[in-house]
C-alpha cells in the first residue's frame, strides 16, 4: 500500500522537506510519497480535517501553521504541550497528533558534528526568542544546559521563555548581546539576521571564548557570515542545514515505519539544491 505525506505552509515552494523524503523513499525501498501542498492560513483547519479523508498518513507544518496546527490536533507529549508549536502531525487510532522534532533535531545536528562535545552543565547563550527558540531551549534544559542567555529585541518574549523554562533561562537585552559572548560556550543564532535577503547579524565576536561553539540555524546561505567569522578566528562552527535533517527523521519513522539515518548523501542532495556551486 502506499503511504503519503505531505508538508504544508503558505508559501511552501522554498521547501526541501520532498528532497529528504523522497531519498530516504528510494534509499529503504518504501512504496510511498511526499509532496509540498499550499495551505492558506484560513484553509488550515478544514485541511487537517480532511488529512485522512484524503489518503494522507501525516504531514510536516511550517510557517506560518506552527501554532494553529497545535490548536487543531491532539498533542502527543508533554515536551510539545509547553512548546505549543507543532511541526509534525501523524495519524494514530483515527486521530490526529501533533509533536515538535526541532529540538531534537537542533541536538542531533551538535552531536552529530562534535560527537564529543556535551551540553550538560555548558552556558549558552542564543540571540531571538521566537518560535524555533523555544524548541531550541527546551532540548537545551533537557540535555542539562547550566545557563541559558536569550538577547532579544523585545524582551518579553525572552522572559516568557523564562515563566515556561525556569529560572535556568536569564532574559537579556540585545545590546548585551556582544558582551555575553565572553561566558558562552555555545552561541546559538535563532533570528533571520544573515539569511539570504534578510538584513546582516552585526554582532562583534572579540569577546567569544575561542573554544565557544557557534552555530546557526539558518541555512540559506549554507555557511553564514556568523559562521565565516566564527570559523576564521578557530571556533567550532556547525551550519544550520543538519538541523533541517535531523529534524525530518523521527515524522519519517512515524509515517513510513522505518527510523532513516542522515548521512553525508542526503547533505550533499540538499546542500546542491540550495547551492548549485556546493562541493564537499
Amino acid at each position: 500500500m502506499t503511504r503519503k505525506a505531505c508538508v504544508i505552509g503558505w508559501p511552501i515552494s522554498h521547501s526541501r522537506s520532498p528532497i529528504i523524503h523522497g531519498y530516504w523513499l528510494k534509499r529503504y525501498g518504501i512504496e510511498g510519497s511526499y509532496e509540498r501542498l499550499p495551505v492558506k492560513p484560513e484553509d488550515l483547519s478544514g485541511f487537517l480535517a480532511r488529512l485522512r479523508g484524503n489518503g494522507f498518513v501525516g504531514c510536516n507544518v511550517t510557517l506560518p501553521h506552527k501554532e494553529a496546527a497545535f490548536r487543531v490536533v491532539r498533542t502527543a507529549d508533554a515536551a510539545t504541550k509547553k512548546l505549543g508549536v507543532v511541526n509534525t502531525v501523524f495519524e494514530r487510532d483515527g486521530e490526529l497528533w501533533g509533536t515538535s522534532t526541532d529540538g531534537e533535531g537542533f541536538i542531533a545536528s551538535l552531536r552529530n558534528d562534535l560527537p564529543d562535545w556535551q551540553v550538560k552543565g555548558r552556558t549558552v547563550v542564543i540571540l531571538g526568542a521566537g518560535g524555533a527558540t523555544r524548541a531550541i531551549v527546551g532540548a537545551l534544559v533537557d540535555e542539562g544546559a547550566e545557563r541559558i542567555l536569550i538577547a532579544n529585541r523585545t524582551h518579553a518574549r525572552a522572559e516568557e521563555l523564562q515563566r515556561d523554562f525556569g529560572p535556568r533561562i536569564e532574559p537579556r537585552d540585545w545590546t548585551e548581546a556582544p558582551r555575553l559572548l565572553g561566558a558562552a560556550d555555545l552561541l546559538v543564532n535563532t533570528t533571520s539576521l544573515g539569511m539570504t535577503a534578510q538584513p546582516p547579524l552585526d554582532i562583534d565576536l572579540a569577546h567569544l571564548p575561542a573554544s565557544a561553539v557557534v552555530t546557526d540555524i539558518v541555512y540559506t546561505p549554507l555557511e553564514t557570515d556568523l559562521l565565516k567569522r566564527a570559523k576564521a578566528r578557530g571556533n567550532p562552527t556547525v551550519p544550520g542545514l543538519g538541523m533541517l535533517l535531523h529534524q525530518a527523521v523521527r515524522g519519517f519513522e512515524l509515517w513510513f515505519g522505518t527510523r532513516p539515518q542522515v548521512t553525508p548523501e542526503l547533505y550533499d542532495l540538499v546542500a546542491a539544491d540550495i547551492d548549485p556551486g556546493y562541493r564537499r
